[in-house]
């Protein structure tokens, strides 16, 4: 079986008010498990990066039978940089990076990470903007 996870950050303000929502789908396309949560004041790199964080930290807990996990973003960079193609130069989101390779590592199984028009991730996108929402009223 395959995870399919789909996941964003968003910030308002960049640095400013930030958030993560993802979303994880099962074999049939069922949702397993979702997030939306605030995460305080962050940049967007930073809050797609803890998005990611989230749903590896998730995926250690939840992957029995599971052989691959494909994650899904909207943010070219963070696909590029988790898979090694584009360099780091930021130190703070090399520490991100290097978590998230950390934990994949942990996992132990077959991980992957292709970008994703904004329009084929509106359900993690909807999730982050309901965290920001939410916080903001």
């Amino acid at each position: 079986m395959r995870y399919q996870i789909y996941t964003d950050g968003g910030s308002r303000g960049n640095p400013g008010d930030a958030a993560i929502g993802g979303v994880v789908y099962g074999l049939k396309k069922e949702i397993v498990f979702e997030f939306s949560k605030y995460i305080g004041v962050a940049t967007n790199n930073e809050a797609e990066y803890t998005a990611v964080l989230t749903a590896l930290e998730w995926a250690l807990q939840h992957t029995t039978g599971v052989e691959a996990i494909d994650f899904n973003l909207d943010s070219k960079l963070v696909v590029e940089q988790m898979n090694k193609k584009w360099k780091i130069k930021e130190p703070r989101m090399l520490v991100l990076a290097q978590k998230c390779w950390d934990l994949i590592k942990e996992l132990g199984i077959e991980v992957t990470f292709s970008h994703v028009m904004r329009e084929k991730n509106k359900e993690a996108d909807l999730l982050v903007n309901q965290a920001l929402d939410a916080h903001q009223q």
